[in-house]
C-alpha cells in the first residue's frame, strides 16, 4: 500500500470523526437552547399588563421539567385573557444566547399551547343552561274493547277517535232512524276518559266521548248478517265520522264468510232443553203452580214464565204453561194446566250440566206434588238413567264444544249469539 493511499485513509477518518463530534456538539447546544426556552422567568405575552406584574413579583423556582400551575385569582375584578401577537422584541427578550454571533429565537408553540390553557379554562364562564321544555302530557291509552263488550268474532266493529269530546247522546241521536232499518243488533262502546275503561253506551247515560266503537251483530238465532245489512251500516258509519270529523276505521270486507261460519258453528249447539210433567187425573190448578214456583226461587216474569236466576242476574231455566194461554199474576188464581214444561237454554246457561240436575230435582218436587208424571216430547215417561244421557249427551258436550271455541256458556258473547 503506497504513502498515498494511507493518507487518503487517515483523511477519510479523520473526517468521519470530526462529523461525529460536531453533530456531538449540536445536540448539547440545542439541549441548552430548549431548556433555556422552558424556564418560566421569561414573561407570558398572553397576559394582560396587570397580569404581567404580579408574575414578575413572584421568584421563579428552578425546576427541571415545565410545570403548569393553576393558581386561585385574587378576588379582583375578573380580566378575560387577551391573546396577542408579541413583538419580535418581546419574544426574545428573556431568552439567553450561548453566541453573541448567532442569537437563537424560540418557536413560541410550546409556551402558546399550555399557557393558554392554564389561564382561559379556569377563568372561563360556565355555560348558563337553558331551561329543557316540559315533555309533554301523553294521552292514557285506552287499550282494546273487552270482548264482553265488543267481540271482532261476531261483530263488524267500526273504531272512531274523535278531535274534540262529544256527546254520547248526540252520538247515538244522530243515526237512529237509518240504523232502525237494520234486522241485527247494533252496539255503541265508548272510553271512560275519567273512570279509563270502556262501557257500553246508552241513551239515559250521557258521556263525553272521545274514542268511539260500534260494532253490528253478524249473527243471532235468527241468521247471519245480511249484505244488505251491511251497506246501510257502512253508510251510516261513514255519515256518522263526517258529522264528527273524524275518521272511520273499518274493518276488512270478509264478513259475510265470517258471518257463515259463526252462524254453522251457533247451530250444532244452539239446544233447549225440555221437561214435561202431564197430569195424569185432575188438572193442576194455578195457585198450587204459583207457590211451588215461588218456593223454588222461581219469579214470574212479564213474558208469561216462572224463571230462576243466578247471583249474577242470569237465567238458569224457567216453567211455561204447556198449554197456549201465558200465565199472569191475574190469570194464576183461576186458571188450571194439564201440562207445564221445564226449559233450559244450553247456550245461555253456565253450568249447565248442575243447573240441568237442579232443574231435574225441582221437577220430580212439582210431579210429586201436583200428582203428574215427567215425559219427553213423545209423551214417554223419563227416568233417572235418560236424565243422566240427557245431562252428558246434550248439554255437556255442546257446552264443551262452545268452551273449545273461546265462547263460554253464559258468557256475555254467548248471550248476545244466542239471542
Amino acid at each position: 500500500m503506497t504513502e498515498l493511499q494511507m493518507g487518503l485513509i487517515g483523511l477519510g477518518a479523520a473526517a468521519v470523526v470530526g462529523v461525529f463530534g460536531y453533530n456531538k456538539w449540536q445536540e448539547i447546544r440545542q439541549r441548552k437552547i430548549a431548556e433555556a426556552v422552558m424556564k418560566p422567568q421569561h414573561e407570558d405575552v398572553l397576559l394582560a399588563k396587570e397580569a404581567k406584574a404580579e408574575v414578575a413579583a413572584v421568584a421563579p423556582v428552578e425546576r427541571s421539567e415545565p410545570e403548569i400551575r393553576f393558581e386561585a385569582p385574587e378576588p379582583v375584578e375578573r380580566l378575560e385573557p387577551v391573546f396577542s401577537d408579541p413583538t419580535p422584541s418581546e419574544a426574545v427578550a428573556d431568552v439567553p444566547m450561548l453566541e453573541a454571533e448567532e442569537p437563537v429565537v424560540p418557536e413560541p408553540a410550546p409556551v402558546v399551547e399550555p399557557v393558554a390553557k392554564a389561564v382561559a379554562e379556569p377563568v372561563a364562564s360556565p355555560p348558563v343552561a337553558s331551561p329543557e321544555p316540559a315533555e309533554p302530557m301523553h294521552e292514557v291509552e285506552a287499550g282494546d274493547v273487552p270482548a264482553e263488550l265488543l267481540d271482532p268474532r261476531l261483530e263488524y266493529i267500526v273504531a272512531m277517535e274523535l278531535v274534540e269530546p262529544v256527546s254520547s247522546i248526540q252520538i247515538l241521536h244522530s243515526q237512529r232512524s237509518t240504523l232502525h232499518r237494520l234486522n241485527k243488533p247494533v252496539l255503541w262502546v265508548g272510553y271512560n276518559e275519567k273512570a279509563r275503561e270502556w262501557q257500553r253506551l246508552s241513551p239515559d247515560v250521557d258521556l263525553d266521548v272521545r274514542r268511539l266503537r260500534v260494532g253490528l251483530q253478524l249473527v243471532n238465532r235468527l241468521g247471519p248478517v245480511s249484505e244488505g245489512d251491511l251497506v246501510i251500516f257502512a253508510n251510516a258509519m261513514q255519515a256518522l265520522a263526517d258529522e264528527l270529523m273524524a275518521v272511520a276505521d273499518m274493518p276488512p270486507s270478509r264478513v259475510l264468510d265470517q258471518a257463515a261460519e259463526i252462524d254453522r258453528f251457533c247451530a250444532a249447539v244452539d239446544l233447549e232443553i225440555g221437561l214435561n210433567l202431564v197430569s195424569r187425573s185432575s188438572a193442576f190448578p194455578g195457585t198450587k203452580i204459583r207457590a211451588l214456583s215461588e218456593a223454588a226461587g222461581m219469579v214470574l216474569g212479564i213474558d208469561g214464565l216462572f224463571t230462576r236466576y243466578d247471583d249474577a242476574g242470569r237465567a238458569q231455566f224457567s216453567l211455561q204453561n204447556f198449554e197456549s194461554t201465558p200465565f199472569s199474576a191475574d190469570s194464576l188464581r183461576t186458571v188450571t194446566t194439564h201440562g207445564l214444561t221445564f226449559l233450559l237454554d244450553v247456550p245461555r246457561v253456565d253450568h249447565g250440566e248442575r243447573v240441568f240436575m237442579q232443574m231435574s230435582e225441582v221437577a220430580k218436587r212439582f210431579a210429586d206434588t201436583l200428582q203428574g208424571a215427567l215425559v219427553d216430547d213423545n209423551r214417554q215417561p223419563l227416568s233417572d238413567t235418560q236424565l243422566e244421557h240427557i245431562r252428558r249427551e246434550f248439554i255437556g258436550k255442546p257446552q264443551a264444544t262452545m268452551a273449545s271455541f273461546g265462547l263460554a256458556a253464559g258468557s256475555a258473547q254467548a248471550l248476545r249469539l244466542f239471542s
